[in-house]
C-alpha cells in the first residue's frame, strides 16, 4: 500500500475526516517520536502501514493522508524515555488507542503484552515490556460523522420540569419481552418505540445513562468470571462504547448511538451522560498501556511529587487525571463539546466530581476546570450534575459546587432514609431537604434546582432492597461479602419481628410508597433508578458492578405493577402542580395579595411548629401547608402561574396519629388524594375534610390532602 503524507494540521486533535483523506493529530509533549499505524482488518495486526510522523506543533504530532476515509483502522506507537522514577512509560511495543477515537473496535482481550513492564520481576514496573501488545488491543477507527437528525432539536426542558431516570444500556431492556431480542441491551433498544412509550406513559423528562464511554473491562474481574458492568473505567472519551451496538464496530455505533438520542428527543426525552473524567482504565503503576500512559504518562496523569513512578489516587482506582494540565482540560472540554454538539446530548453527571477541582492537593471549588465550564458558550449552557465528593482528604464537598452546577444530594438521600427508618431528633434537617436543601445552597445564590434529590442509585441497594434486607449479600462479587456500602442500615422499620408475610410484604410495600412520595414531592430536581418502581431486585447486593446478568438487569416479568401505577401518578401529580416543583425558594413570609405564607409547618395538635418542636428528639410527625394560591410563579416564558394548595402529613411514628388540620384561613374544605397506607393515588375527589377537623394518618404513612384554587 502506497500512501502520501503530508504535514497536515495540528488541529483538531484525533482523526478528521473531510471527504478527501484524513488529519491525524495526537498530544505527545514528551514524546520523541510518534508512528501512526494503519491496518488492513482487525483480525490480522500484523497487516499494517507504519507511518513516522516528522511534524510536530505545540507538543502536537500530526499528519494528512488523502484517500484515507471512514472505517481505517489505526492506533500509535509513542516514542520516549522510559523513566518510570521521572514520570515517563513510552514504550513502542505497545499499540496505543488514540484518546481522541470517535470508535473503537473491539474490546480487549488481556494478555501480558498489554503492561509496559515485564510481569513477575521484582520492582516490574521499573523493567520495560518488549512484547507487541497490537494482537490484543482493538483498533481507533476513523468514522463518517455527517448523520441526519430529520429536523429534531434538543428539547430543553428546564431543571424544575425535570425528572430524571437513572438507567444502564444494557441492563434496562436485555430481559425486555417486546423488544427484538437481537438488539435487546443496546441503543437501538433504547430507542425503540417500545422502551420510549414505557418512559413517556412513566412520566421521566431524561434518562441518565450510566458510561457509556469506551471502556475496559478489569482483567481481575475478568479473570474471575466477571465483567465491569456498571462501565466507570473510561479509555475513550470520544467513542460510545462498542458493546452496547447492535450494528456494528467499524463506526456503525456511532450512528447507532445518535439515532437512539434522536427518538428520545423525538419523544421529548433528554439524554444525559454520566461521565468518569476522573481516572482512566490504565490503573497505577502495575497497571496496563493502552492509551494515555504510553502516548505522554507524565502529562497526563497526576503523579506523586517526590517519586513519579508512583500515582496519585483520590478515586480508589489506582489514577487521577490531571486536571490542572491545560492538555488534559482541553481534552475533556472537547470531549463534553463533541457530545453536544455531535451527540446531541442535554448534559453530563461527573463522577467523582470533587476530584477535578483539585488544585495540587485541596478541593478548590472554584478550580481551572469549573473557570472553563462557566465561561463555555456551549458546555454551560447544558445540565451539569456534580456527584460532589471523591474518596480524598476534605473530597465531600456536598453544597459547595458553583452555580450553574446541580448537585446529586447525598444529605437529601441519608435524612431522608434516616427519617422512614424512624430515627428521632430528624424533623428539622428533614424540613430542609423536603424544601430543596436551602441551608446547602440559597446562600451561594443557587436555586432549590441545584439539589438533585435521590432514595437509590446504582451504587446501594435498589429501593425494593432497601427496605427488605438487614445485611448486603454481595457473595456473587467474589470478595467475601466485604465490599460494598457497609453502612447502609435496613429502612425495613415495621417488619422487624414479623413472621406473617403477607404483613411483611405489606410493610415493605408502604415504606416504598414513603420514599417514592417524599422524592416527587420534595422541592429540586427527583432522580429514579430504573426498576425502583416495579420493585426490582438484586437480592440483596448493594454493589452489583460487576454482575452483568440477571442479579442487574431488570426483570420485566416479575414487575411490581401495583407499585409503578403509583410511581406514574404521583410523577404525573408533581408535573401538573408547580407548588411541587418550584424555580423559586420559600420565604415562609406572607405572600403579596394573600396574607398567608407561602410555607407553613404544623405539629399534629394544628399548632404552627416553635422552636421546641423543632428540637424534640422524640417527635417523628409533621405537617407542612404549601401554598399554591399565592404562588405568583413566573413561568418559564414568563407567564404567571398561581396553583392550588397542598398539605402533607408526615407520620414516621410506628403508631396512627391523629391530626388537625389547620385554620379555616389556611384552607376551608381538604380533599384527601394520596394515602401511602392505601395502594393508591386518587385522581378524584374520595373524602373531604373542614378546617380544624381530624384526620387519622396510619403509622409510617404520608398523607396528601389538596385544596383546590378558588
Amino acid at each position: 500500500m502506497i500512501i502520501n503524507v503530508y504535514p497536515g494540521s495540528p488541529y483538531p486533535l484525533g482523526a478528521t475526516w473531510d471527504g478527501e483523506g484524513v488529519n491525524f493529530a495526537l498530544y505527545a509533549e514528551n514524546a520523541t517520536g510518534v508512528e501512526l499505524c494503519l491496518f488492513q482488518t482487525i483480525e490480522d495486526p500484523t497487516e499494517h502501514v507504519q507511518i513516522k510522523l516528522t511534524e510536530r506543533t505545540h507538543h502536537v504530532w500530526h499528519a494528512y493522508l488523502p484517500g484515507v476515509g471512514p472505517g481505517q483502522l489505526y492506533g500509535y506507537r509513542v516514542h520516549g524515555p522510559y523513566e518510570p522514577q521521572n514520570g515517563h512509560r513510552f514504550n513502542p511495543n505497545k499499540l496505543l488507542i488514540d484518546p481522541y477515537a470517535k470508535a473503537v473496535a473491539g474490546t480487549i482481550n488481556w494478555d501480558d503484552a498489554l503492561f509496559g513492564y515485564q510481569m513477575g520481576h521484582a520492582d516490574a514496573d521499573l523493567s520495560m515490556s518488549t512484547s507487541d501488545s497490537a494482537p490484543f488491543i482493538p483498533c481507533s477507527v476513523v468514522i463518517d460523522q455527517n448523520f441526519d437528525w430529520k429536523g429534531v432539536k434538543p428539547p430543553k426542558i428546564p431543571y424544575h420540569r425535570s425528572v430524571i431516570y437513572e438507567t444502564h444500556v444494557k441492563g434496562f431492556t436485555q430481559l425486555h419481552p417486546e423488544i427484538p431480542e437481537k438488539i435487546r441491551g443496546t441503543y437501538a433498544a433504547l430507542g425503540h418505540p417500545v422502551t420510549i412509550k414505557y418512559l413517556q406513559e412513566l412520566g421521566v423528562t431524561a434518562v441518565e445513562l450510566m458510561p457509556v464511554h469506551h471502556f475496559v473491562s478489569d482483567k481481575h474481574l475478568i479473570d474471575k468470571g466477571l465483567t465491569n458492568y456498571w462501565g466507570y473505567n473510561t479509555i475513550g472519551y470520544f467513542a460510545p462504547d462498542v458493546r452496547y451496538s447492535s450494528s456494528g464496530i467499524m463506526g456503525e455505533q456511532v450512528t447507532e448511538f445518535k439515532t437512539m438520542v434522536r427518538e428520545l428527543h423525538k419523544a421529548g426525552i433528554e439524554v444525559i451522560l454520566d461521565v468518569v473524567y476522573n481516572h482512566t482504565a490504565e490503573g497505577n503503576q502495575l497497571g496496563p498501556t493502552l492509551s494515555f500512559k504510553g502516548i505522554d504518562n507524565a502529562a497526563y496523569y497526576r503523579l506523586v511529587e517526590d517519586n513519579k513512578r508512583y500515582y496519585m489516587d483520590y478515586t480508589g482506582t489506582g489514577n487521577t487525571l490531571n486536571a490542572m494540565m491545560p492538555n488534559v482540560l482541553r481534552l475533556i472540554m472537547d470531549s463534553l463539546r463533541y457530545w453536544i454538539l455531535e451527540m446531541q446530548v442535554d448534559g453530563f453527571r461527573f463522577d467523582l466530581a470533587s476530584t477535578l477541582a483539585r488544585e495540587l492537593h485541596e478541593v478548590d471549588r472554584l478550580g481551572s476546570f469549573f473557570d472553563i465550564i462557566h465561561q463555555d458558550p456551549v458546555i454551560s449552557q447544558v445540565k451539569l450534575i456534580a456527584e460532589p465528593w471523591d474518596i480524598g482528604e476534605g473530597g465531600y464537598q456536598v453544597g459547595k459546587f458553583p452555580p450553574g452546577w446541580a448537585e446529586w444530594n447525598g444529605k437529601y438521600r441519608d435524612c431522608v432514609r434516616d427519617y422512614w427508618r424512624g430515627e428521632g431528633g430528624m424533623l428539622g434537617e428533614f424540613a430542609y431537604r423536603f424544601t430543596g436543601s436551602p441551608d446547602l445552597y440559597e446562600d451561594d445564590y443557587r436555586k432549590p434546582t441545584a439539589s438533585v434529590n435521590f432514595i437509590t442509585a446504582h451504587d446501594g441497594f435498589t429501593l425494593h432492597d432497601l427496605v427488605s434486607y438487614n445485611e448486603k449479600h454481595n457473595e456473587a462479587n467474589g470478595e467475601g461479602n466485604n465490599d460494598g456500602d457497609s453502612h447502609n442500615r435496613s429502612c425495613n422499620y415495621g417488619a422487624e419481628g414479623e413472621t406473617d408475610d403477607a404483613v411483611i410484604n405489606a410493610v415493605r410495600s408502604k415504606q416504598k410508597r414513603n420514599f417514592l412520595t417524599t422524592l416527587f414531592l420534595s422541592q429540586g430536581v427527583p432522580m429514579l433508578v430504573a426498576g425502583d418502581e416495579l420493585g426490582r431486585t438484586q437480592k440483596g447486593n448493594n454493589n452489583a458492578y460487576c454482575q452483568d446478568n440477571e442479579i442487574s438487569w431488570l426483570d420485566w416479568s416479575k414487575a411490581d405493577k401495583e407499585l409503578l401505577a403509583f410511581t406514574r401518578k404521583l410523577i404525573k401529580l408533581r408535573l401538573e402542580h408547580p407548588v411541587f416543583c418550584r424555580r423559586r425558594w420559600f420565604q415562609g413570609q406572607p405572600v403579596r395579595g394573600v396574607g398567608l405564607e407561602d410555607i407553613a409547618w404544623f405539629h399534629a395538635d394544628g399548632r404552627e411548629m416553635n422552636e421546641e418542636d423543632w428540637t424534640n428528639g422524640h417527635a417523628k410527625s409533621l405537617a407542612v401547608y404549601l401554598n399554591g394560591h399565592g404562588l405568583h410563579w413566573v413561568g418559564y416564558r414568563g407567564e404567571q402561574i398561581t396553583d392550588d394548595s397542598f398539605y402533607v402529613i408526615f407520620n414516621a411514628h410506628h403508631s396512627p396519629i391523629q391530626f388537625k388540620l389547620p385554620f379555616y384561613k389556611y384552607g376551608d374544605r381538604w380533599t384527601k388524594i394520596l394515602d401511602t397506607s392505601e395502594d393508591r393515588v386518587e385522581e378524584d375527589a374520595r373524602k373531604s375534610y373542614g378546617s380544624r377537623k381530624t384526620i387519622k394518618v396510619e403509622g409510617m404513612s404520608v398523607v396528601l390532602l389538596h385544596h383546590p384554587l378558588k
